[in-house]
This record gives structure tokens, C-alpha cells and sequence, in this order.
């Protein structure tokens, strides 16, 4: 004995009814990860750190210098920097071991270092220096975590 074709019909519609709920489920699912509040583990990085870029038009000399013992560090930060429009043109490794970030103003720009600040979410201070062909240094300490990077093949 088959079934009756209205048994048939019910059960497709019902098929495809749970087949929608959870299509439905998982894309809020999705969404509901790209809005996550500020600072939780969810959150996309592009609202954890500011999208801060290079001004247009300027070139802006950077100096990287690692302050920790976290090898590696100032690459990470170079193309953090690059990636974001700053020109990068020394990178090195400081004697001086930092807990905290800290960005020099090197140049008399302010603006341009308050841009870098923002980006390491670090201090500003200002330490013109006419000698360096440099408009902003960064000092990395410990507790600066470099974003994701997508993977290179």
C-alpha cells in the first residue's frame, strides 16, 4: 500500500519549510556575527581598530621599531601601516622593552602621528628631531596584538 499523494504533498511542504527555517537561521546566525558589540571576541576587526588612513596626497615616514621580544612584531606593524597608506621606510629593534605603544611625533605633524596613535591605540608624544628624515616613530610594547592577516598562498 502506497501512501496517498496528499500524504506526499504535506511532507514536501514540510521539507521545505525546515529547509527555509534553518537557511533563515544560519544568515542571521552570520549577520548577527559582523554587528557584534565592541570589544567582544566576535567582533570583526575592522570595528575592534579604527579604519584610520594615510591623508591623501601626503607621504608619511614612518619608523617601526620593536621594543619587546616578540620576534617578528615590527613586520606585522609595517604592513599594518602600509596596508593603511603610511610609508614605512625603517623598521628595527629597540633596545628599550615597552609594555605599552607609543608613537613619536617626529616631524612637527601632529595630525599625522594623532593617525598612527589612533591606529595602535597608543599615546602621542611629541619629539621633533630634525636629524631623522622620519615623521613618526613607533615604539611596539608588549600589549599591542597585530590584527588577522589573511592567508598568503
Amino acid at each position: 500500500m502506497s501512501p496517498n499523494p496528499r500524504a506526499r504533498g504535506r511532507a514536501a511542504l514540510v521539507a521545505a519549510a525546515v529547509v527555509l527555517v534553518a537557511a533563515g537561521a544560519i544568515a542571521w546566525w552570520l549577520s548577527a556575527r559582523g554587528s557584534a558589540p565592541r570589544g567582544s571576541a566576535a567582533a570583526p576587526l575592522s570595528v575592534l581598530r579604527p579604519t584610520v588612513r594615510a591623508p591623501e596626497g601626503v607621504r608619511v615616514r614612518v619608523q617601526v621599531l620593536n621594543a619587546t621580544r616578540t620576534r617578528g612584531l615590527a613586520r606585522r606593524a609595517t604592513r599594518y601601516l602600509r596596508d593603511r597608506g603610511f610609508d614605512v621606510v625603517e623598521v628595527g629593534t629597540t633596545g628599550e622593552q615597552r609594555d605599552t605603544t607609543l608613537v613619536l611625533d617626529r616631524s612637527g605633524h601632529p595630525e599625522w602621528s594623532a593617525l598612527v596613535g589612533r591606529l595602535f591605540d597608543a599615546p602621542v608624544e611629541s619629539r621633533p628631531d630634525s636629524s631623522r628624515y622620519l615623521d613618526v616613530t613607533v615604539l611596539l610594547g608588549a600589549s599591542w596584538r597585530p590584527p588577522a592577516e589573511a592567508l598568503d598562498p
